[in-house]
């Protein structure tokens, strides 16, 4: 009795395949790399005679090779922006440096008794019109 019970289940049982794919091994590493670094762009990015609103960025730099003149901000991470909006304007300047500042330290330490020229972004404002109207005559 109990075999034709066994041969009752088994013919109603459905047996699953098992399938055996191929296996991949890890990839090795290579040595030969494609070297695909983006470049940072930096330097000026605005030349000499053109016109910047407020806020404009004119130099990205890692080392201060340019300075800021008039209404010219300092970034802290070395970049030059205008304050104003107006012309821009690249002079060579005899170097006359804030020796408390860390970057004047760290870049021109030990060079306090040599004079030093270095390039400076001013950025000259646009002439105010002069059709003002006195409070009084409103």
């Amino acid at each position: 009795m109990s075999f034709s019970l066994f041969s009752a289940v088994k013919a109603n049982y459905v047996f699953k395949e098992f399938v055996r794919n191929a296996s991949k091994k890890t990839g090795g590493s290579t040595k030969n790399t494609n070297c695909k670094v983006k470049p940072k762009h930096r330097g000026w990015k605005v030349q000499d005679g053109h016109f910047v609103q407020q806020g404009h960025m004119l130099v990205t730099q890692r080392t201060p090779r340019f300075h800021p003149g008039l209404n010219v901000g300092f970034g802290r991470n070395g970049t030059l922006f205008a304050m104003e909006a107006g012309r821009v304007v690249v002079t060579c300047e005899k170097f006359d440096p804030n020796w408390d500042h860390t970057w004047v330290q760290r870049i021109y330490g030990g060079r306090e008794e040599q004079t030093i020229y270095k390039k400076y972004f001013n950025v000259i404002p646009e002439p105010q019109h002069q059709r003002f109207k006195l409070i009084d005559e409103v």
